[in-house]
């Protein structure tokens, strides 16, 4: 009896180190379930340290992975997560800033994948899984076509209501000045101070190295920056700093 009892653990034991072994990700008959859920972990996990600054100057994301983008951007979840980003915002806003009423008190925002969204523009080009074409997407971006926001939408004009001005700080370039106006004031923006966009002598900065410049400009006007939303770390990062950022998701592209 007691040699059944022996016999029957140590074969409970080797069933449970096998079943334990294909659960290895290099073991090639790994079920099909298994590789999927290992999968979406893994593109997720890249997701979120995109989100996290971890992973940077990527130039494409993983093919295996840009369903995955393509899903969440796409998604409700992504709506709540900007709307979670937004209500932040709010939150700052409603104990934060003593403004002066001497027309110094600012906030900037960015404008694509901020105000406007690029999504159409990516659903059509492989939602960051091809290396990404200035070209066509400027030839897009003139078509002045970019949907708003929704959330930040809102965001912009309660900003606005509160007396601060708002400065709209953009990668694009000087060219597409007149398209971009046009967007904006399309999708129902209207009201900013100055929309400020690479020219020639900055078309070789880094994004993060221009967006810097933009606010020490403004800081040496004296302007008090209460805050900015971007969808990219380099419109947050660099000194001089706002008081506070406030990024929201992105995953499709980087801009250092």
């Amino acid at each position: 009896m007691a040699r059944k009892i022996v016999l029957i653990l140590v074969l409970t034991c080797l069933c449970i180190g096998l079943a334990a072994a294909d659960w290895n990700i290099l073991n090639p008959i790994w079920n099909i379930n298994a590789r999927q859920d290992s999968l979406k972990n893994y593109c997720e996990s890249w997701r979120i340290n995109v989100e996290l600054n971890n992973i940077r100057e990527f130039d494409v994301v993983p093919q295996e992975c840009v369903a995955h983008i393509k899903k969440y951007m796409t998604s409700s979840q992504y709506d709540a997560d900007c709307q979670r980003a937004i209500e932040e915002v709010t939150l700052y806003l409603s104990r934060c800033c003593s403004l002066k009423g001497d027309g110094k008190d600012a906030w900037i925002f960015d404008v694509d994948d901020t105000l406007i969204s690029t999504i159409p523009y990516f659903k059509k080009h492989g939602f960051g899984g091809e290396k990404m074409n200035s070209s066509s997407l400027e030839a897009w971006m003139e078509d002045s076509k970019a949907p708003a926001l929704d959330h930040t939408f809102k965001l912009f004009h309660d900003i606005k209501d509160r007396g601060m001005k708002i400065f709209l700080v953009s990668s694009r370039k000087e060219t597409l000045r007149s398209p971009t106006v046009d967007n904006l004031i399309n999708v129902g923006y209207h009201g900013w101070s100055r929309l400020f966009l690479r020219g020639f002598e900055d078309e070789y900065m880094h994004v993060e190295q221009y967006k810097s410049q933009v606010r020490k400009t403004l800081m040496d006007q004296g302007y008090r920056i209460w805050g900015i939303v971007g969808d990219q770390w380099s419109s947050l990062k660099g000194l001089p700093e706002a008081k506070r950022t406030f990024k929201l998701p992105n995953s499709i592209y980087y801009m250092s």
